[in-house]
């Protein structure tokens, strides 16, 4: 198999793949938003109150509650969807394209594969800082959950523990470290375009620059140049009698 073909289905795979990631963070986010009401968990802050509060378990006595001041901002869990649902959607229409070209024998033009470079670079940072910001957000709300890590529990197990809030948290810390580990591999998958569509670029380069050097390559090789052919070659020379 040719290199370019290597690197389209490569470039093709990994198309396929980041449907995937893009899925396994669109998914959780989504059912975590909903979960919560429309509120973002990320960098929540909050304090554990305990009084009397017998409307909140139903019998009388003391109860320990969270009391959330504020919610996270919005932007924080939009931005990571918005990265997961662009990665679904720019996989498949290049995952589709990358089928054409298998199948077609094509493969980008030199702008093209100019502009595919820069695209990828820029969603990789984008995809970077989207995982950066929901990693520290999850760390801080389960900061905020667990009192700090003073509660005998931790962020995982408090999901089960009930932290009367008006929110469903009964599947809080899985729905959010499967779309962080998600978010971190898209952003894997996103360096790998990034890579490949460099090496596509690369070698589109050098097969730009080494065509038009073929034809003469090869009439090297034959022995003559496209000049000599055209030109006639000049009469042997007849010899002279001298007397």
């Amino acid at each position: 198999m040719e290199l370019d073909r290597r690197l389209l289905l490569a470039h093709c795979t990994t198309h396929a793949l980041s449907i995937v990631a893009g899925l396994l963070v669109v998914v959780p986010m989504a059912l975590n938003g909903s979960a919560f009401k429309g509120r973002c968990a990320l960098f929540s802050t909050g304090y554990w109150r305990t009084e009397d509060r017998p409307e909140l378990t139903g019998q009388p006595g003391e109860v320990s509650h969270l009391v959330v001041q504020q919610w996270g901002p919005p932007a924080a869990c939009q931005f990571a969807t918005f990265v997961g649902i662009f990665t679904v959607l720019y996989g498949a229409a290049q995952s589709w394209r990358c089928l054409f070209y298998l199948h077609g024998r094509h493969d980008d033009t030199l702008f093209s594969s100019f502009l595919t470079v820069l695209l990828s670079v820029c969603v990789l940072f984008l995809s970077g800082g989207a995982s950066v910001l929901l990693s520290l957000g999850l760390v801080s709300w389960c900061d905020t959950v667990t009192d700090d890590s003073t509660r005998p529990y931790s962020c995982a197990e408090s999901q089960s523990v009930p932290l009367y809030l008006d929110v469903d948290t009964s599947s809080f810390y899985t729905e959010l470290s499967l779309a962080q580990a998600s978010l971190w591999c898209v952003t894997a998958l996103w360096l790998v375009q990034s890579i490949l569509a460099f090496l596509r670029l690369y070698h589109s380069h050098s097969q730009h620059i080494t065509r038009p050097c073929r034809p003469r390559e090869k009439e090297l090789l034959l022995g003559h140049s496209p000049s000599d052919s055209g030109s006639p070659s000049p009469p042997p020379a007849t010899p002279t009698l001298l007397v």
